[in-house]
């Protein structure tokens, strides 16, 4: 079988809610991304076979099929085709195993994988709760309801419940998000992100441009500390998380240009990392977020690796007790752990995040001189994916 190979990857930097990406339209966020894959890698727009875009809320701006819509807003011609995949926040990690998937089963050579998602301009939730609220129904039909009696699916609910778990407490879900603002603060002055980032005009929701470019993540707190962290109010009463140990809403785009040993040949292209091993799994949904840690588990057995074999790991932080109990149950390194920081201090842009922590790792991976690279994430459902891949 063949080998799927990535050959470019980029991410805007994220924005803030109501920040400098809010007045972009996801479909042109998006199509910035595309374009600038294109530009790192030289390529004919025409030799592109598919894209595959990840996106949660498919409501408003993004709907109607918005990886084709970013497609025509892009510099690909009107012959690519694009799909649309919602795997919750694995959204755009799934499309990187779809599109590693075709062009290892050599039925193309060429594709694109990757997210978007503009938390500003379609809240989270909006393309269930705007039908909901206008008499088209829930999500949860009869025969769900009458598996899981009584219930309802929280991701706040399910970080606490893996918190209550594993025995965390406030101060150590705070200490955990205090070194990811660190983490994410010395990459950014360090210029770690710098060949990752797409910069892109500062668009404002109102529609008006400052004139400046994006190219620094906008959610870094590089004031961060303990004592300010003390006082944010909890999620839930009685709880322990509070917004400062959870992602950041964030609007951003992410991708990846993946190809097969043809694909290289045709573009003329060294390849940045080979996609070594691709897992998806379900879990609890009532718990929802913890099944990243048997979905590794799952995925280490099936490669033949120990954890001990993974040089760095990006697990995203959606709330800081899903990367605290990955940590505990693998028995991983907490240095390899984001090495440049998590959600908490970048942002977790929803269906954008998956391609964005790819992103992130393909590049730490050569920054380091590192070999293998891991990255899970929490998804709705209790859904889970893992990539392991191999810096080249």
């Amino acid at each position: 079988m063949a080998e799927a190979f990535i050959v470019a990857a980029a991410r805007t930097a994220g924005g803030r809610k109501n920040g400098k990406l809010s007045g972009w339209h996801p479909a042109d966020l998006a199509a910035q991304v595309i374009n600038d894959l294109i530009r790192r890698t030289g390529a004919d727009p025409a030799l592109v076979e598919d894209v595959i875009m990840g996106c949660v809320g498919q409501a408003g701006e993004q709907a109607v099929n918005i990886g084709r819509n970013a497609v025509m807003a892009s510099c690909l011609p009107e012959s690519v085709p694009a799909t649309s995949v919602d795997r919750q926040c694995g959204s755009s990690q799934q499309a990187l195993h779809f599109a590693a998937q075709a062009v290892m089963a050599g039925s193309m050579d060429i594709v694109i994988a990757a997210g978007v998602e503009s938390m500003t301009r379609v809240p989270m939730g909006l393309a269930a709760s705007l039908p909901a609220k206008n008499g088209f129904g829930t999500y949860m039909s009869p025969e769900l309801q009458k598996r899981y009696p009584g219930v309802q699916f929280s991701q706040f609910s399910g970080a606490e419940m893996i918190a209550k778990k594993y025995g965390m407490q406030r101060a150590e879900l705070d200490a955990f998000a205090l070194e990811s603002h660190k983490r994410a603060a010395a990459a950014t002055k360090a210029g770690a992100f710098n060949q990752e980032i797409v910069p892109v005009k500062v668009r404002m929701n109102d529609g008006t441009e400052t004139g400046e470019m994006h190219t620094a993540d906008e959610g870094i707190r590089y004031d961060a500390s303990l004592e300010g962290m003390a006082g944010v109010k909890l999620i839930q009463e009685g709880g322990v998380c509070t917004a400062a140990s959870a992602s950041q809403i964030c609007d951003g785009a992410a991708g990846l240009l993946v190809v097969n040993e043809r694909g290289l040949k045709t573009l003329g292209v060294k390849p940045l990392a080979r996609v070594h091993h691709m897992t998806v799994i379900g879990g609890d949904p009532v718990v929802m977020l913890e099944t990243p840690v048997p979905a590794t588990q799952h995925a280490l057995k099936k490669a033949g690796m120990k954890i001990e074999d993974i040089d760095l790991y990006e697990v995203n932080e959606a709330f800081a007790p899903v990367p605290m109990a990955w940590l505990k149950v693998l028995g991983a390194d907490h240095a390899r752990l984001n090495v440049n920081g998590g959600a908490i201090a970048l942002g977790h842009p929803l269906g954008g995040s998956g391609a964005k922590l790819m992103t992130t790792l393909v590049h730490a991976l050569h920054a380091r001189g590192k070999r293998y690279g891991l990255q899970t994430m929490c998804e709705g459902g209790g859904l889970a994916n893992v990539t392991v891949i191999e810096r080249l």
